[in-house]
């Protein structure tokens, strides 16, 4: 796959309405732009996508962890998302999001047994994607359910897709709707 651009970026939560969050959630988004090897025309066989999806996810996790600063094992929850260009169709987004890309995220993170929550759209330059969030041990978490905003303000490019994989240090800021906690995580079946 060709690269033509990689974007980090983190953001981190120190107040929410007035009260101190601590310690403050980070969240990191690793983005790539990659070429579309299929812009244009109809392939039946998406392999090279798929097989391409298994390093870039590893590269991508391995961005998101270091721009939080922690290990790998101390990240809470993940996400991914693609948007590929008018040239593309969302089977190709799809392709480098699902088959593949999840073992080496959750290698890098070493486990994860969750669904990873994702996203894929169509769109030009700057076109934003809201990545989903959840915990990487237990989908049930829903102090964890999240999304957080990715946006190239030059990408994806007509024959590009845009890949992202979100990754956090904790769920949303102040969490109080109930359901199961952190401490109450079993980890076993990505549920609870």
């Amino acid at each position: 796959m060709i690269i033509r651009k990689v974007l980090v970026s983190v953001e981190e939560t120190h107040l929410e309405m007035g009260r101190e969050v601590s310690p403050p959630i980070r969240r990191a988004i690793a983005a790539m732009v990659l070429k579309n090897p299929f812009a244009g025309r109809y392939v039946e066989d998406l392999s090279e996508l798929i097989e391409a999806s298994v390093p870039l996810g590893a590269e991508l996790a391995q961005r998101a962890i270091a721009a939080l600063g922690i290990p790998g094992d101390a990240v809470h929850s993940f996400g991914k998302a693609a948007i590929v260009g008018e040239d593309g169709e969302l089977e190709h987004a799809a392709a480098l999001l699902h088959p593949k890309m999840g073992a080496p995220v959750r290698s890098a993170l070493g486990k994860g047994p969750a669904l990873i929550p994702s996203a894929k759209k169509r769109g030009g330059p700057g076109t934003p994607i809201d990545i989903p969030l959840g915990h990487k041990d237990a989908a049930f978490v829903r102090s964890h359910f999240d999304a957080i905003e990715a946006r190239i303000t030059d990408a994806p490019l007509r024959d590009e897709i845009l890949l992202c994989l979100a990754l956090t240090t904790g769920g949303r800021p102040l969490p109080r709707v109930g359901g199961l906690t952190t401490d109450q995580i079993i980890g076993q079946d990505g549920l609870r």
